[in-house]
């Protein structure tokens, strides 16, 4: 079995509103050619590079179905699909917090959803070693009745719900690296005691009010959700600790059936969303650590779906390091600004800090 690839061109179709960065346009807010940073050629140049390399070739490239109404209403209320769905059919619009779309952006959204729901049903079904799904729009951010953060539909979210009720899983794990908390998924799970989530992210970047160490669920979901807010500056070494001290012994307290991560590149260190100071070879070796965890908790099933990350020089080169670990291709693309971002690594100094830190966030999670 191979590594599955899950994409189609239509999700690069989505379209934004008139934002200027994450500014609406108006006032004194100019327009900006290319709107949000959430824009195609991220995830678009992503897909060109492991092309251009011939990584493709060592991956299983495959296409995906739309996630159905049902599907999609396991995680969202009848309301809000009606509304997006007489909104994305009369011109677009938008309903919660920049999440812009234009005509047609309902059928996008689960399009991206059903890349997600493949890639993890195959996983399951045992026809792919493992698989990376390429989603867009993004979908970490969107709770239930509200999108916000660029997420129409909480991708993850629908996925997981859609193999339970096929009785393919039950309990399932999402490690979630993307830099900003994942709101929309706590959410959705926050009560769920089958359903571990973890989200490491830059504290109080966005939402501003979401992600601290002392929500852990709910209900019979207390303790299955695990925040872990790092520092501005984080860097490689910071990462990496993280996911040893806190996500890998959660992880193993937990027993998944399979390991979910949603994908964010935004913690990179040229990333106009972030600033943690994270290189290609954090990701590459953060794909390798779940790829080892898998392997022993629950027979190598892993699946990875695209969430953030917005520098379209960058992003590419993140993707195609996590896809050379997954599949074990021995196609490599050279980070081009490898030696510039090893320099910008924290010193001694703030690394003793980032660790102090992260063991502060351990002890409060009891790991």
């Amino acid at each position: 079995m191979t590594t599955a690839f899950y994409s189609d061109e239509r999700c690069f179709w989505h379209g934004g509103g008139n934002y200027a960065f994450t500014l609406p346009v108006g006032g004194l807010v100019q327009p900006l050619a290319g709107g949000l940073p959430e824009n195609p050629e991220t995830k678009r140049r992503l897909l060109n590079l492991i092309t251009a390399t011939g990584l493709i070739d060592h991956l299983s490239p495959r296409k995906a179905m739309p996630a159905t109404w049902e599907e999609m209403a396991r995680v969202h209320p009848e309301t809000y699909l009606t509304a997006f769905k007489a909104a994305s059919d009369t011109g677009g619009g938008e309903l919660g917090l920049r999440t812009p779309f234009g005509q047609g952006g309902f059928e996008i959204a689960a399009l991206s959803a059903g890349l997600a729901r493949a890639a993890l049903e195959d996983v399951l079904r045992g026809t792919a070693a493992n698989a990376y799904a390429l989603s867009r729009p993004p979908g970490h951010h969107c709770l239930p009745d509200w999108p916000n953060g660029f997420c129409l539909l909480n991708n993850i979210a629908i996925a997981i719900r859609s193999v339970q009720a096929a009785g393919l899983a039950r309990r399932i794990a999402v490690v979630d690296w993307d830099v900003h908390h994942g709101n929309g998924t706590e959410a959705v799970f926050w009560e769920d005691p089958d359903v571990l989530t973890i989200s490491l992210h830059q504290d109080r970047n966005y939402p501003l009010d979401t992600g601290g160490v002392e929500a852990r669920g709910g209900g019979a979901g207390l303790g299955a959700n695990l925040n872990v807010p790092l520092p501005p500056g984080t860097g490689h070494r910071g990462y990496l600790e993280a996911m040893a001290r806190i996500v890998l012994p959660a992880l193993h307290r937990f027993a998944p059936e399979v390991i979910v991560v949603a994908c964010g590149y935004d913690a990179a260190a040229v990333d106009p969303l972030g600033r943690m100071l994270a290189t290609a070879e954090t990701f590459r070796a953060m794909t390798r650590m779940m790829s080892e965890a898998a392997d022993t908790l629950c027979s190598g099933r892993l699946v990875l779906v695209h969430e953030g990350g917005y520098s379209e020089v960058y992003v590419p080169f993140c993707g195609h390091a996590v896809l050379e670990e997954m599949s074990a291709a021995t196609i490599h693309a050279a980070d081009p600004m490898a030696e510039t971002l090893a320099k910008r690594q924290p010193d001694a100094r703030l690394d003793a800090f980032v660790s102090g830190w992260i063991a502060e966030i351990a002890a409060a999670h009891g790991l």
